[in-house]
């Protein structure tokens, strides 16, 4: 309880708490992340693992028509079932005492005596309590997440997450690439939902970039590697999780980058292996289509995995590393023109 009356006095410094109309935040997410260290802090729960929990949250309410979009720093929605308990007649409860006694985890986090799931502080404080409750091992706080979601993909979701987290130490990290270097030759259009026949009728879920044999492929985001082997289908592939739960497709590659594995925390621009045409059979089986890079964008709902398209990710990722490209050669060109002077 003691460190509930702190994190409740350390939160009223954050102005997206206040009352409404006051100024919107600077920085919502080194504000966020700030919070959630601090939590850390006063609990011992890491902060990656209770940022992670909430970006999954959003990343959910994005794309499901089912579930409210929450708004400020935490997203985090726990069912009333969950918050109340399941055999709580009042299922719209907020009184502390009987939600515990009814086997609810809704706990009083801003110390207004009130245990209320649309405010931020008391689900913030609640949810770090259900996995400290658990421990504080990484093996503990799967647990944890077992015993709140019930869904092993949604717990490797966001353990893989916290780990992104862990290594960047920052929850901005919105960059992408293009993936292939400018330098290289290469061409693509969009051919996402085009038919395939190979192992039975299909569409295509993604779009292929041809190039030559080599190429370089990169990581178009920050991300975790989920897959790395063969599939009949794709040939040798790969398989990133970003941190806005899209899952990175990378196919027919002619080899991995030295070193690469599965587990691995990679960053826009990381090599990630080469263009090849494997696929369409048995292991080790190429040559049956041009080289090229197969390349799609998957995403989990909660409850499923979808396709969409990425050609205009794509595009867009496309025009920005010109942009990029066109500046630094026009600093070089500004620096060699004060060097002749």
């Amino acid at each position: 309880m003691a460190y509930l009356i702190v994190f409740a006095m350390l939160a009223g410094s954050f102005p997206s708490f206040a009352q409404a109309g006051s100024n919107p935040p600077v920085d919502e997410d080194a504000e966020r992340q700030q919070l959630l260290e601090r939590m850390e802090t006063l609990t011992g729960v890491p902060w990656a693992y209770l940022a992670a929990v909430d970006q999954y949250e959003r990343n959910i309410q994005r794309v499901r028509k089912d579930l409210n979009k929450r708004k400020g720093l935490i997203a985090i929605a726990v069912p009333s079932d969950k918050w109340c308990g399941s055999i709580n007649p009042d299922q719209q409860d907020v009184i502390p005492e009987s939600i515990r006694f009814f086997g609810g985890i809704g706990m009083d986090g801003n110390g207004d005596g009130k245990a209320d799931p649309k405010d931020p502080l008391d689900v913030l404080y609640s949810i770090t309590r259900f996995l400290r409750e658990r421990g504080l091992s990484r093996n503990d706080i799967r647990i944890g997440l077992w015993d709140y979601y019930q869904h092993p993909v949604t717990v490797d979701l966001i353990t893989h997450l916290a780990k992104i987290y862990e290594t960047f130490d920052t929850i901005k990290l919105d960059k992408h690439a293009f993936p292939i270097p400018l330098r290289y030759n290469y061409t693509y259009h969009n051919t996402w939902g085009d038919r395939r026949g190979f192992g039975g009728l299909r569409i295509h879920e993604g779009t292929d970039i041809f190039a030559d044999y080599g190429t370089p492929v990169l990581s178009t985001s920050y991300g975790y590697v989920e897959l790395k082997g063969w599939n009949r289908f794709g040939g040798w592939r790969l398989g990133i999780r970003d941190g806005k739960n899209n899952y990175h497709y990378f196919a027919h590659l002619a080899s991995y980058r030295k070193g690469l594995k599965k587990g691995d925390i990679v960053k826009p621009g990381d090599v990630l292996g080469y263009v090849g045409s494997s696929g369409y059979g048995s292991p080790g089986t190429s040559g049956k289509f041009p080289p090229h890079l197969h390349y799609g964008i998957y995403k989990f709902n909660g409850r499923t995995t979808f396709s969409f398209d990425p050609y205009p990710y794509l595009k867009a990722w496309e025009r920005k590393a010109y942009k990029k490209l066109r500046e630094e050669r026009k600093k070089k060109r500004a620096s060699q023109r004060k060097k002749t002077r």
